[in-house]
């Protein structure tokens, strides 16, 4: 399940914003995205992981994918970085 990979994940980045920028670093080995996020912003996160060759999960809630990520409030991506 990609809420345990989250919660055992050593190095996380949270946001969307920074997702993107992990991805077009070259950071990222794992995208995670929230089902319940607004689709416009989660298509092009997910996008741009397919073009950078990254594979994606997805799970049903932002709100504990957020929980899993040790933050208070809801989280719509999170990558894991090498």
């Amino acid at each position: 399940m990609s809420y345990e990979k989250v919660s055992q994940a050593n190095n996380l980045i949270i946001g969307t914003k920074q997702t993107v920028k992990a991805l077009k670093l070259g950071q990222a080995t794992e995208v995670i995205v929230a089902l319940d996020a607004d689709p416009q912003i989660t298509q092009g996160i997910i996008r741009t992981a397919h073009e950078m060759e990254v594979p994606v999960s997805t799970v049903t809630s932002k709100k504990k994918l957020g929980r899993a990520c040790g933050i208070d409030v809801g989280a719509t991506a999170v990558v894991i970085v090498q």
